[in-house]
């Protein structure tokens, strides 16, 4: 187990920002040495706090037009199936097993409104899945922006 201190918070902000930083960018951004900076990226790489490093990517530019929310009311015992198949469908973004009304949440992108109607009726045939809502949005505001985990 790693204790993460402000120090830790502001170097993950700085990736957050960049991904591509070198450590010297780093150490400036946060005021520390680049060995300190350095040593202290690898420790959270190491942990697994920092599991990669990953380009944001403009789904609209690659043909995904569609972006869709899925609600989900599972059966009892379904819903590790049902959230590992999502998981692994290739056209979710996000699968989440939630409180509330439904039990699992998951974001899906899509070329068009027919690959998302065939994603659609694979899940309504599914006997682990007892219903189904699904909200096309309109636009996509923010999506994938980071959360800062620094305080300031």
């Amino acid at each position: 187990m790693v204790d993460i201190d402000e120090t830790d918070r502001r170097l993950v902000d700085a990736l957050l920002a960049d991904g591509r930083a070198s450590a010297n960018e780093l150490a400036a951004e946060v005021g520390i040495a680049t060995a300190t900076a350095t040593k202290r990226v690898q420790t959270l790489e190491n942990a697994g706090i920092i599991d990669g490093y990953r380009p944001r990517i403009d789904y609209a530019a690659f043909g995904f037009a569609v972006t869709a929310v899925f609600n989900l009311d599972v059966a009892g015992d379904g819903i590790e199936a049902v959230v590992a198949d999502l998981a692994d469908a290739g056209d979710m973004v996000g699968v989440y097993e939630v409180t509330g009304s439904q039990d699992v949440v998951a974001i899906g992108k899509f070329t068009d409104t027919a690959s998302l109607n065939a994603r659609i009726k694979e899940l309504l045939v599914d006997d682990d899945i007892e219903s189904i809502a699904t909200n096309i949005a309109l636009e996509v505001v923010a999506e994938n922006e980071p959360l800062p985990l620094a305080g300031e």
